[in-house]
């Protein structure tokens, strides 16, 4: 608890109360999933080598938008590199554990591409995309998607 409490105040995110949070194998990377249905990927690595060390503090690498509502449950898949999270709304989501790109949800008609990280979709009730944290200045970046309005009129 007051490890999070710490965390909390360098969330570039509206944080909100942690609902859920799981490590790596190696106890190197921290997610956590938030009420507000945010999931953040914070690095550890050196904070656990020498936490008096002020150098050496918890940063947060990735914060995007997982569900609508609270995230319940979360956990890291290591080998395939995917982070799956489940919401209260029933869903179960899987997303790519580096970037935070969304690959689908269980139960969907078709397969998950876990190599395809070029195209950048987003499930129906989120409009936040993954956002990378700068960490020199610890507020966010967005990356700029341009989506060409295209008309066709034999459509």
């Amino acid at each position: 608890g007051n490890l999070m409490k710490e965390l909390l105040p360098f969330s570039g995110h509206p944080s909100g109360p942690l609902t859920a949070l799981c490590t790596d194998i190696f106890t190197k990377i921290l997610l956590t999933g938030s009420k507000e249905g945010h999931v953040f990927r914070w690095n550890m690595a050196s904070f656990l080598e020498d936490s008096r060390n002020r150098k050496n503090a918890i940063k947060e690498e990735l914060c995007w938008r997982a569900h609508a509502a609270e995230v319940v449950d979360l956990f890291i898949e290591e080998e395939k590199n995917v982070v799956v999270t489940a919401s209260v709304d029933g869903s179960v989501r899987l997303w790519h554990a580096r970037t935070g790109y969304y690959f689908g949800f269980f139960g969907q008609a078709r397969k998950f591409e876990l190599t395809d990280t070029s195209r950048l979709i987003l499930p129906s009730d989120v409009s936040d995309f993954p956002a990378i944290i700068k960490e020199e200045s610890k507020h966010t970046e967005k990356k700029e998607i341009i989506y060409p309005l295209i008309l066709d009129r034999d459509k």
